[in-house]
């Protein structure tokens, strides 16, 4: 254990997935009280009790439906009677249909802007009013590459557009929270290894594709993902509002 998020309250979503599990098990290390919550109740539970193993401290709301502002409230309602207060919001979950501009329908398209844009902005509005009664507090927003560049085995429209109006909205959300002292940023990751990527990385021509375009020739790992969160919810990121943060090995760098 360790105090870099010291006497934080944490929001993470989608705890039960690959990168929200890595961020609650980090922040919960450097100190943090960690409040989860998943659609999957399972796979959520898992999550609180490595935490609790490990020595930390965190609850978790699910089934938890993000796309429903009761529940987005209700998962708010859970932090401050569990711990008193919200300094730190990471909005990871998200979930993403795929198919080509003439080919996705209107329901993955539709689908995909709720699951994916939708569904930060109702928890932030849930969260803005505990959220500006912390000095220092921040909110991490999960964009995307895919909000700044292609991939042509990639068939991205509907997510290329969610997550481009979230580095959008995040810069926004910066501007209105500046008079709180409250920060708003966001983290574009790259090809990561995760529970959705998996079976995608079977297929050998995808891959070759796909890891041809990163820089350091690898896929990154879900602990990558939360570090670079765990860094922007301490004190160390202060002077850091309105940026996106890309976590793509370089993915965008040539």
């Amino acid at each position: 254990m360790s105090d870099r998020l010291e006497g934080k309250v944490c929001i993470i979503t989608g705890t039960g997935g690959s990168m929200g599990r890595a961020a609650a098990l980090m922040f919960a290390r450097q100190g943090a009280k960690v409040v989860g919550c998943d659609i999957h109740p399972e796979s959520a539970e898992s999550t609180v009790a490595e935490v609790k193993a490990a020595g930390g401290e965190m609850v978790s709301l699910s089934h938890c439906d993000l796309t429903n502002t009761a529940q987005c409230k209700a998962l708010v309602d859970l932090a401050v009677s569990s711990f008193g207060q919200v300094d730190v919001l990471f909005n990871n979950a998200a979930m993403a249909y795929f198919g080509w501009v003439d080919q996705i329908s209107d329901d993955d398209w539709h689908k995909t802007i709720d699951q994916e844009l939708n569904l930060v902005f109702h928890l932030v509005r849930a969260a803005w009013p505990e959220l500006i009664k912390r000095p220092g507090a921040s909110i991490i927003n999960t964009a995307s590459v895919s909000a700044w560049s292609t991939y042509k085995m990639l068939p991205g429209i509907a997510h290329s557009a969610a997550k481009g109006a979230i580095l959008a909205m995040t810069r926004q959300l910066a501007m209105e929270g500046r008079v709180h002292g409250l920060r708003a940023n966001s983290i574009s990751p790259g090809l990561i290894e995760t529970k959705q990527t998996l079976p995608l990385l079977q297929d050998p021509e995808w891959v070759d594709v796909m890891i041809g375009k990163i820089m350091l020739g690898r896929i990154g790992k879900p602990e990558e993902v939360a570090a670079t969160a765990l860094f922007l919810a301490s004190d160390e990121s202060s002077f850091i509002t309105g940026a996106d943060i890309k976590i793509d090995g370089g993915t965008t760098a040539w």
